[in-house]
């Protein structure tokens, strides 16, 4: 986002990140809330049984989506946070979410490992803040 509504930053008394910030200052505009994402197709079926990707796939369409009904694109992402059953699949996922969030700017993020989700067959739940104008 370039209208100067949010400021992605890392402050240099902190170890560098790889592929996220660590603080967000958003001045203005509104927050959009996006509940937690799972691979669920728009009919309510799993994507991608048993494959970390196809599933990071899904829930970044959804993400997507959702995003778009609030009026926000990726781009407009202040924070998401990432539950994985098993957190050696974080390098899988984050090669998903590169190409949907802008390098350049990436989100404040936090990533965790969770026993399970509320259906066992969900490998991982994406859920996310975005600064709309």
């Amino acid at each position: 986002m370039s209208d100067g509504r949010v400021r992605l930053f890392n402050p240099p008394t902190i170890a560098p990140p790889k592929g996220y910030s660590h603080v967000a200052e958003v001045r203005g505009g509104k927050l959009l809330f996006v509940a937690g994402q799972v691979a669920m197709d728009p009919a309510g079926s799993l994507v991608g049984p048993g494959d970390v990707r196809a599933q990071a796939e899904q829930v970044f369409r959804n993400l997507g989506a959702a995003l778009a009904a609030g009026g926000a694109t990726f781009s407009d992402l202040v924070k998401i946070t990432i539950y994985l059953t098993d957190a050696a699949h974080l390098p899988e996922v984050r090669e998903v979410r590169d190409r949907f969030v802008d390098g350049t700017r990436p989100p404040t993020s936090t990533a965790v490992q969770v026993v399970r989700l509320f259906r066992p067959e969900y490998l991982l739940e994406i859920d996310a803040v975005a600064s709309v104008a």
